[in-house]
């Protein structure tokens, strides 16, 4: 669901320099592998580029991957990307190397555009009261993650919040962005007491159209809104051309005075199917002529990563490369073992879990 074409006037608040422009230099070549734990737990095998077994996040490694990327939900049907599963991740991840993003919902299950539910725990609360729910739930998943020795090392306070999160209190009604904006410093100064040098996104899906983009950050910013890392999502097949990625990035990487990263991107390998439920992408081409084979996915993953790199982005993260069609790692939260997964020809990782040998995360 896309926000109000419409702009807010741009009101002239001065910008403090984010602590991210200190420490935010070196790039981020991240993977959402959020589903990874349940694949391992069912059985799923996985292999280097020369079909030798290993452990996935040792193989991402070698691929070039430096920043692992967990969603973390409240308390979802499923017993995936809980507080409990997200630790036990963050330990597997931190032993091989990568630096952590805690991707959080604010829900019980998948929070973007179309949907943000509030939590089972926290229906019926007050815009007062969702401040310290979200407020004490990030600060408890923050310092448990800390205490473990595996402290993230960026975080987002919520998830493609194009229209802001946790509806209807902090939705985004004509263009009042004062709600949202005290949720998301509830979440930044919980973050911040747990971590100072733990670094704050803010995520949308917008890196298609500079007006909306500028509706959204011109408006948190106006109401006060703090954060660190200008995060964006990108996937060609919906967010428009590379070169518009590029305007849009270079533009809010100047307008707002932070960095700015790709939080999600992805495209696919093949057209077969391995499940029972039908693909979410199914086009044999769907950007600019680039086929839907191992070095198609290659090529679009290069073109998505140099561009944003050279428009002045520090990193650029691939959603959910391990994501393969193991039985019972379903996208369902309320039937993970039947649902069956629409994304498993966009994974990196093909049907008998191995990796693309022609993708890399460039350095």
């Amino acid at each position: 669901m896309k926000p109000s074409l419409a702009v807010a006037a741009f009101l002239a608040v001065a910008l403090i320099p984010s602590p991210a422009l200190a420490h935010g230099s070196e790039t981020m070549r991240g993977a959402d592998v959020s589903t990874l734990q349940r694949s391992i737990e069912l059985g799923q095998k996985f292999y280097d580029a020369r079909g030798r077994r290993g452990n996935p996040y040792e193989i991402l490694r070698q691929a070039g991957v430096n920043y692992v990327r967990l969603r973390v939900w409240n308390d979802p049907a499923s017993g995936y990307s809980t507080k409990e599963k997200v630790l036990e991740q963050a330990r597997a991840a931190k032993a091989a190397g990568h630096k952590l993003l805690i991707d959080f919902h604010y829900s019980d299950t998948w929070a973007d555009p179309g949907k943000q539910f509030v939590p089972k725990a926290w229906q019926g609360h007050d815009l007062a009261q969702l401040e310290r729910d979200v407020h004490d739930y990030t600060y408890d998943i923050c310092t448990s993650l800390k205490r473990q020795g595996t402290t993230p090392d960026s975080v987002q306070i919520g998830n493609e919040i194009n229209v802001g999160m946790l509806w209807p209190a902090g939705r985004v009604d004509n263009s009042d962005f004062g709600p949202l904006a005290r949720l998301l410093n509830a979440g930044y100064d919980a973050t911040k007491a747990c971590s100072r040098r733990t670094q704050v996104m803010v995520h949308t899906a917008l890196a298609g159209n500079i007006d909306a983009a500028h509706w959204f950050y011109d408006g948190i910013t106006a109401a006060g809104a703090r954060w660190d890392i200008t995060a964006l999502s990108y996937y060609c097949m919906w967010h428009g051309s590379l070169a518009n990625l590029a305007t849009v990035i270079g533009d809010v990487k100047s307008r707002y005075g932070r960095p700015v990263v790709i939080a999600e991107t992805a495209y696919p390998y093949t057209t077969e199917n391995y499940d029972h439920l039908e693909n979410i992408m199914l086009s044999p081409a769907p950007c600019d002529g680039i086929p839907a084979t191992p070095r198609g996915q290659a090529q679009e993953f290069a073109a998505v990563q140099t561009t944003a790199r050279d428009a002045g982005a520090v990193g650029v993260f691939y959603w959910e490369p391990t994501w393969t069609a193991i039985d019972g790692n379903g996208w369902d939260t309320e039937d993970i073992e039947n649902s069956g997964n629409a994304w498993e020809n966009m994974a990196t990782f093909d049907d008998s879990g191995r990796i693309n040998p022609y993708v890399r995360w460039l350095r």
